[in-house]
Formats: structure tokens, sequence, C-alpha cells
């Protein structure tokens, strides 16, 4: 990666006119990034590339979009500089957009590589890791291989496609965002296969950077678990209703609200049913996975709500993996 054209692309983040593919089914106009090593909306080191919706639009609502004002490499993770949210290159990520962390944090290879030898980012590819310092997700790292991705239109789906083979590791990575006919639905189906010598053991999560129509976090805003959830801590600006998350108050200047995790859970495929709805905007979408949760996190600040579900992956030299999301955006009945 040169990082003096990263540096100047940061520069230009609204000027620019980034690749994108805009996909409809005459409910739902998606426009989602292109992967792209040279002009891509996102080239950090931290989400994977593919497959992160930029835009969605469903009755008038805009459920996805910019949660910063800016990006400066300078900054670690994001800051608020005056009036503005600024997010270092590899937060600045937008809608649903995944990334793949081992279960201390860390990527494919990481703690065995030396200073000058390569790790694997699912989704990113094999990263230069420059000395020993800690893994920090922030970071913006070299990649050394997998910045180049095969994309294919079908109709109103997407097909993105990575292979890596570095560090001993290797996969071929398959992304599918499509939308289902007649209906307000976006699936995002994913399948892994394990090309290497060594077992792949990860977990991967979705961001899921969510603002319906621009609406700050508050009382407007709940969100629900098919499970009873624990309570936050009294300070929090949240409350617990049983299996439901509510706002006492509307997150504004630096304020946040986190539950991390939001409860622990049980191997159920059952238990990845997650709805977040907006009674002010009046609309919501219901996020459901055919795997279980091992966990789920809540982050938001006032200009952004991200329920985090994380899945687990085990995958042996030679197997592959599949699991799949399913969105469904709703307006609620009067």
């Amino acid at each position: 990666m040169r990082f003096a054209s990263l540096l100047l692309f940061m520069g230009m983040l609204h000027a620019a006119d980034f690749p994108q593919i805009e996909i409809s089914n005459g409910f739902l106009r998606v426009k989602i990034d292109l992967p792209d090593a040279k002009n891509g909306y996102y080239r950090g080191t931290r989400f994977d590339w593919s497959g992160m919706i930029h835009s969605l639009i469903f009755q008038g609502h805009e459920y996805y979009g910019p949660w910063f004002e800016r990006v400066d490499p300078k900054v670690h993770d994001f800051a608020y500089q005056g009036s503005e949210i600024v997010a270092c290159p590899s937060t600045a990520a937008v809608g649903p957009a995944e990334e793949f962390v081992t279960a201390d944090t860390q990527p494919l290879g990481y703690h065995e590589a030396a200073p000058g030898g390569t790790f694997v980012k699912i989704g990113v590819g094999a990263l230069r890791k420059p000395d020993d310092s800690k893994y920090d997700r922030f970071r913006l790292y070299e990649i050394v291989e997998g910045s180049n991705w095969s994309v294919r239109r079908r109709g109103d789906s997407v097909q993105f496609t990575q292979r890596v083979n570095a560090a001993g590791f290797g996969y071929v990575y398959e992304k599918t965002v499509s939308l289902e006919r007649d209906k307000a639905e976006m699936r995002i189906a994913h399948r892994l296969r394990n090309t290497g010598a060594k077992p792949i053991e990860t977990n991967v999560y979705n961001h899921n950077f969510l603002r319906i129509d621009g609406e700050a976090p508050g009382p407007d805003y709940h969100i629900e678990f098919p499970f009873a959830l624990a309570q936050p801590a009294p300070s929090s600006p949240l409350e617990v209703r049983s299996g439901r998350i509510e706002y006492r108050k509307t997150l504004v200047g630096e304020e946040r609200a986190v539950m991390m995790p939001v409860s622990a859970l049980d191997a159920r495929v059952q238990n990845y049913d997650i709805s977040v709805e907006n009674t002010k905007a009046r609309a919501g979408v219901r996020m459901i996975g055919d795997r279980p949760m091992e966990m789920a996190s809540l982050w938001s600040i006032r200009a952004v709500l991200a329920v985090e579900p994380f899945v687990r992956i085990s995958i042996a030299p030679g197997q592959e993996f599949e699991w799949n999301i399913k969105y469904d955006y709703f307006v609620p009945r009067k």
C-alpha cells in the first residue's frame, strides 16, 4: 500500500467519486462500495473490504452513511475535534462492515510473525508486521497481498472474491450481497474455504454502523434481543427491560453508550435475531443470522448506533464454512 497516496485520499474524502455498484429491487436501493486499492472508499486494514454498504434507502428512510466528517491518519480510532468527528483510516467504515479477529482480538499468525514477516487479516489480506509491538486494529499496516479482488454483478446481487496465501494460511473468501425479489430484504452470504496448511480459528463480527435518517441514539431507539439481558451499570445512559435495550437520553457531544458484551449467550442458532427500531423516524431493521452468536456488543455515540453480533469460525485445511445474515427493513404499523 502506498501511504502517500492514502494520505492524499484522506484529504479528498468528500470531494471524490468512489467506485460503487448500485442495486435495487423496487423496495430497496443499495449503494455498495467496491474494494479498490487505488480509489476505494475504504482502504484501511481493520475491516473486510468487500460488501460495505454505503447507503440503503427504504421508503424514503436512509439507514447507513458516513458517521464522521473527516478521516485523519494521525487519529487513533476516532476523535472529537471541535464540532467534527474525525476517524482514522482503519475505523472509517460505513454500513454493515465486518472484521475478523481471533479470540484474543489478534489477526491470524500475528503472534508467530517476526518483525518484517507477514500475518493475515481475512477480508484485507496478508499484512506486514513492522515491529514487536502489540497488534493495534486502528494502526495502518502495509498490505503485502490481497488488495486485488474479483467482483461479479448478477442482476440484484454482487459477489466479491478474494484469494490469499501467506504465512501458512490460505483462503478463498466469497461474499455475496443480494436483494430478495418483492421484499424489503437484503442478504449477505459468506463462504470461506481454507486452502492453507494451518487451521483457521477466528471470530467474525458485523459492526453494523446504523444511523436511521441521521437520528442520534436516544429514547426514540430501542433494540430487541430474543433473550433476557444483563443490566448495564447504573451510570449508563442505557436501560434494559428483559430483552429490550432503551436509551434514557439522547447522546450529545462526546457521550457514548456501550455494553460489551451485551450478555452471555448460549450456542443456539435462534439467538441471532436482533431488531433495531427508531419510533420517531418510523423505520427499523431486523438482523437474522443462520449461525449462533458467540457474543454481542453494543457501541453508540451521537452519530451512530452499532449492534455487533459475533460468529465463531473453525475451519480445518481443505474444509469450508458458510454463514448468512438476513436484513429485513420495515416500517412499523400505525
